[in-house]
């Protein structure tokens, strides 16, 4: 198998020694997104809600550069700052993955990059050519 690179910039910036994301086979492996703006690189403002649907509009940025989507991820770790933020986060989310979600793991964690609310990662099929 090989690995490719995946980048895109409609998704902030990698930010160190990794990459948005890794080609490998029919899988694809997106890195940690956290709420970036991907024009100005700044930290977007607001409530878990908020900034959990600007780190999944940049994840699915990803997957459309990888030749993915969000209806074919089939794992996510999502990282809260805080479980209380837990509902909020849930009802964003619920609205990207739609009917049939993918397999989830949720913790709370001391602390995330910039100080945000939440984090998420994924892992996604690859689309097939039609």
């Amino acid at each position: 198998m090989s690995k490719q690179a995946v980048s895109t910039v409609l998704a902030p910036a990698a930010i160190g020694p990794y990459s948005q994301a890794i080609r490998s086979g029919n899988l694809v492996f997106v890195s940690g997104q956290i709420p970036l703006d991907p024009v100005s690189g700044a930290i977007v403002e607001g409530d878990a809600a908020v900034q959990t649907a600007r780190v999944l509009q940049s994840l699915a940025a990803i997957l459309e550069a990888a030749g993915s989507s969000l209806r074919k991820v089939l794992k996510t770790t999502v990282y809260l700052k805080d479980l209380a933020d837990f509902v909020k986060m849930n009802e964003v989310y619920a609205r990207f993955f739609g009917d049939v979600p993918p397999a989830r793991a949720t913790v709370e964690v001391a602390r995330l990059p910039r100080n945000v609310l939440v984090e998420i990662d994924l892992i996604a099929e690859i689309e097939e050519a039609s």
